[in-house]
């Protein structure tokens, strides 16, 4: 069974920092795209980060720029997202996905797994 799952969420205060990781299973994620999305409570899914492949290559949203950083870790089939000075608004449910094209994308609809999600609260 091919999974990704979400881990690292929690409760922080306003400025501080949290570590999501993404282990993969099931088959290698090595040559995908893959990249974090959030959704908070009454709003549409929005796009966070992504990295290529090789991780060389990555993209971020206005809001995750200078604040958050992702990264990956082939070996382990793991991706992360570190996230520092988190803000209230930051507060969401964090998901991460896949997609077999080796470069990332802004566009949910381009992704093939998906993660089930881990909880952010940040407290302010």
């Amino acid at each position: 069974q091919v999974q990704l799952v979400e881990s690292g969420g929690g409760l922080v205060q306003a400025g501080g920092s949290l570590r999501l990781s993404c282990a993969g299973s099931g088959r290698s994620f090595s040559s995908d795209g893959m990249a974090w999305f959030r959704q908070a409570p009454g709003k549409e899914r929005e796009f966070v980060a992504a990295i290529s492949w090789s991780g060389d290559t990555s993209m971020y949203a206005d809001s995750a720029k200078g604040r958050f950083t992702i990264s990956r870790d082939n070996a382990k089939n793991t991706a992360y997202l570190q996230m520092n000075s988190l803000k209230a608004e930051d507060t969401a449910v964090y998901y991460c996905a896949a997609h077999s094209r080796r470069y990332g994308s802004r566009n949910a609809a381009n992704y093939d797994y998906w993660g089930q999600g881990t909880q952010v609260t940040v407290s302010s």
